[in-house]
C-alpha cells in the first residue's frame, strides 16, 4: 500500500510493500499520483518519500505483473509512470526522497523525480533492466544523465551495476548520506529550506529545471523573468526588509 501521512511540517508518503521488498505495481503507481496531488492541496512545507523498512526504499516493478503484456499495454505502463512522477515537477513544495535501502528500476526513477535526495549508509541505487533485456521507462535515462552526466548514466544503465550509497554521494546521485537515517534526519534536512517562502522556492526550482533544457543565453532571459516575478512578491519585501531590521523573516507564501 501507499500511505500519505502529515509529520509537523511535513507530508510523507511511504511504500509500505516491505514483503516484496516495496515493489511498484501498476495499482500502487497511479496511488503514489494520488498522494502526490494531495500533498500539494495541503499546507505541507515539503513531501519526504520513503520505503517502509530498512532493506529497501523500493526495488523497482513487479516483474510479474511486466510478463505476457501486449506491446500498447506495454506503452501505456510507461507512460503511467513517467506521468506520475512528473508531478513531482510541478508539485508546489519541494520533495525529498530518503533511500534507505535498495533503490532500483522504478525505485530509482522515483527517487530521480524528487527534487532532492538523501541516502542512509545502506542505500543501493541501480538501473538493472538491462539484465532483463529492456531499458528504464519511467524516466530514467532521462533525468540520470541530468544529475551524474551522459558518461557516467549510460555505465550505469548498459551495465546494470549498482552503486552504493558513497559512490552516489560522490558522483552527484544524491545530496547527502544522512546518519543517523531515518525520517527524523529526513525532517531536519528538509528544513534547511521549508523555512523560505514557497514561492521563491517555486521559481527557484523552475529556474534550474528549464535551465537544462534551453541554452545558456535563453535559461538566462528565464532566470531573469523568474527572479522580477519574485521580486514582486509580498515575502521579497517581507525578506529584504527583515534583513535590513536584522530580525528573521516572516513569510507568507504570497
Amino acid at each position: 500500500m501507499i500511505e500519505l501521512t502529515h509529520d509537523e511540517e511535513f507530508a510523507v508518503l511511504t511504500i509500505r510493500r516491505p514483503g516484496a521488498l516495496n515493489a511498484l505495481s501498476f495499482e500502487l503507481i497511479e496511488r503514489i499520483g494520488e498522494c502526490i496531488k494531495e500533498a500539494g492541496r495541503s499546507r505541507a512545507r515539503a513531501l519526504i518519500v520513503t520505503g517502509e523498512g530498512e532493506k529497501a526504499f523500493c526495488a523497482g516493478a513487479d516483474i510479474k505483473e511486466l510478463q505476457r503484456r501486449g506491446l500498447a499495454a506495454q506503452r501505456e505502463g510507461a507512460e503511467l509512470g513517467q506521468a506520475v512522477f512528473a508531478l513531482l515537477d510541478r508539485l508546489p513544495i519541494p520533495s525529498v526522497a530518503l533511500v534507505n535501502g535498495y533503490a532500483f528500476g522504478g525505485g530509482c526513477e522515483l527517487a530521480l523525480a524528487c527534487t532532492l535526495r538523501l541516502a542512509t549508509p545502506n542505500a543501493r541505487f541501480g538501473l538493472p533492466e538491462v539484465k532483463l533485456g529492456l531499458i528504464p521507462g519511467y524516466g530514467g535515462t532521462q533525468r540520470l544523465p541530468r544529475l551524474v552526466g551522459s558518461g557516467r548514466a549510460l555505465e550505469m544503465v548498459m551495465t546494470g551495476r549498482a552503486v552504493n550509497a558513497e559512490e552516489a554521494l560522490a558522483m552527484g546521485l544524491v545530496n547527502r548520506i544522512v546518519q543517523p537515517p531515518g525520517l527524523a534526519a529526513a525532517k531536519a534536512y528538509a528544513r534547511e529550506f521549508s523555512g523560505h517562502g514557497l514561492r521563491a522556492l517555486q521559481f527557484a526550482r523552475e529556474a534550474v529545471q528549464r535551465a537544462l533544457d534551453v541554452p545558456l543565453h535563453e535559461g538566462l532571459r528565464i532566470e531573469a523573468d523568474l527572479s522580477t516575478l519574485a521580486y514582486r512578491t509580498h515575502d521579497a519585501e517581507e525578506g529584504m526588509q527583515a534583513f535590513v531590521d536584522k530580525r528573521k523573516a516572516e513569510f507568507r507564501d504570497e
